[in-house]
């Protein structure tokens, strides 16, 4: 069994995840920023992070997850500044797996992760202010621990093939 961890992670808080999903895996891993990550075929199991950017994931993210040609084994996880379970984040989350229909999800997992003060002045200049910008207070101090708990609470119930 070959385990692989992608993220993609523009101010560490999916990098967080990804490090979480590679600690609890056994043996035989490999983890990977998105930028440097190898074609997933090679592996039974594929764990694909990214942060949610203007309601779909991130650019990079789309790309890799366009690499799923075969039914691959494949754990969702994203850092966002809106509230859990929010529309924009099920969207989000639905249009990853769109962009790899032909893996089989066996997970999906989201968490607010925190907004650097400089992106948020930015947002808030925007007409109109994004959605996520009220959310975003929340967001602070994310992922902490508990969101990590979380994480590895889900991974544990999953049958996953490792």
């Amino acid at each position: 069994m070959k385990n692989l961890v992608v993220y993609s992670s523009k101010t560490g808080n999916t990098r967080k995840l990804a490090e979480a999903i590679y600690e609890y895996l056994p043996a035989e891993k490999e983890i990977y920023p998105i930028n440097e990550a190898p074609d997933p075929e090679d592996y039974t199991f594929v764990a694909v992070g990214f942060r949610i950017e203007n309601g779909e994931p991130d650019q990079a993210a789309q790309k890799y997850l366009k690499k799923f040609i075969d039914e691959k084994e494949l754990f969702l996880f994203a850092t966002h500044a809106s509230k859990p379970e929010s529309e924009m984040v099920k969207a989000a989350m639905n249009k990853a797996k769109e962009l790899a229909k032909r893996a089989r999800i066996v997970g999906v997992f989201d968490c607010q992760g925190e907004v650097p003060e400089e992106v948020l002045e930015e947002a808030r200049k925007q007409q109109p202010v994004p959605e996520w910008v009220k959310d975003a207070e929340e967001a602070k101090g994310h992922p902490k621990k508990e969101d990590i708990d979380r994480l590895i609470k889900l991974l544990n119930s999953l049958d996953l093939p490792l």
